[in-house]
């Protein structure tokens, strides 16, 4: 039997699919035929047709296919890895609705803010929670520019805009009292003293001028004056409020001259101012007049030897060196009592007499 088996040829075996299942189920009939009825267990070696399915990777299960179904199958659950996709899906909608959150509430800090620096906390507390909130929305809102022009009353002006040219008035400018005292004649070349043109006793003269000969004996006779050296046609002014007592110019040797009397530290002081131009009087006798009145202009009339104003101060009927005077009471300023007992000693004086020498 073996010899039987080992002499007859294999059947040659071709793997094509269902071609080989029936080639090998050809081998094994061919096979079983020739096998000895015997109960004999046949060898690996001796059995064929294991051996024909071994060579054809044969199993012996037969291949079921199944047809797709009508509807579509459940989903199956989540596995692990799939939970872990999703999950980053869920944190990153999560992070957007925060930020979104976040950025609105940033708005309505800022908003907050602006309403309270723009609006008295009185408003807010009156008007409640309510006119709060209304206030926040206008201020969030596109009114907000219109709150803060309410509020704030200010005035930006472009970088364009010029100043427009200011038109003076002709003849008109800024002039100090120098500067005027020099246009009406005055020099103040070698002024000793300045003049305060606001006070209650002043100088003879608005500014600062120069002096020739001081009060004293001059030539063996008595300067019972001061000679103020101005220049000629320099304006005369009265020292303080008074009363004119003379104004002529036939003062003989003081040539035109002028006698005032005042009121000052309660006694009667007269000054007398000589020597003026002709023609040149402003006052008159009897006339009241005030600090820094013009009453004559600086001469040469008179005994005299250039234009030049003589000045004294008389005080109970006697001269006194009136530098010194002037230097303790010139730019004085009276305080409204004092200026009222001045008053009224000066309407006392009206119709007084006084005697030039």
């Amino acid at each position: 039997m073996r010899e039987l088996a080992s002499a007859t040829p294999a059947p040659e075996i071709i793997h094509d699919g269902d071609a080989d299942f029936g080639e090998a189920l050809k081998v094994a009939e061919q096979v079983a035929s020739s096998a000895p009825a015997t109960g004999a267990i046949p060898t690996a070696e001796d059995d064929e047709f294991l051996a024909a399915a071994r060579a054809l990777h044969f199993t012996g299960e037969t291949p079921v296919s199944v047809a797709p179904a009508a509807e579509a199958p459940e989903p199956a659950p989540e596995t692990p890895a799939q939970e872990a996709h999703v999950a980053p899906r869920r944190g990153l909608a999560f992070r957007r609705v925060a930020t979104a959150a976040a950025s609105i509430g940033a708005m309505g800090v800022i908003g907050l803010l602006a309403v309270g620096m723009t609006t008295p906390l009185g408003a807010l507390a009156q008007g409640g929670a309510a006119n709060a909130a209304a206030t926040v929305s206008i201020a969030a809102g596109s009114d907000a520019q219109d709150l803060e022009d309410e509020e704030i009353q200010a005035f930006v002006a472009s970088s364009e805009v010029q100043n427009a040219d200011v038109t003076r008035a002709q003849g008109y400018s800024a002039e100090t009292l120098p500067t005027l005292a020099s246009a009406d004649g005055i020099s103040t070349a070698g002024a000793f003293f300045t003049n305060d043109a606001s006070a209650d006793i002043q100088w003879p003269f608005a500014v600062g001028t120069s002096m020739s000969s001081g009060y004293g004996p001059r030539w063996g006779r008595m300067h019972e004056g001061v000679d103020f050296t101005p220049g000629d046609g320099a304006p005369v002014q009265a020292i303080a409020d008074g009363v004119v007592r003379i104004a002529t110019e036939s003062g003989g040797a003081y040539g035109v001259t002028v006698y005032i009397d005042h009121v000052i530290d309660g006694q009667v002081v007269t000054s007398h101012y000589a020597h003026m131009q002709y023609g040149s009087l402003k006052v008159t006798q009897g006339q009241r007049v005030e600090t820094g009145d013009v009453v004559g202009l600086t001469g040469n009339t008179g005994r005299s030897y250039g234009a030049h104003m003589h000045f004294e101060i008389i005080i109970n009927g006697k001269t006194t060196d009136p530098l010194p005077w002037l230097q303790e009471h010139a730019n004085t300023r009276y305080s409204k009592e004092e200026e009222a007992a001045a008053e009224a000693a000066l309407t006392d004086l009206l119709g007084s007499e006084i005697t030039a020498e």
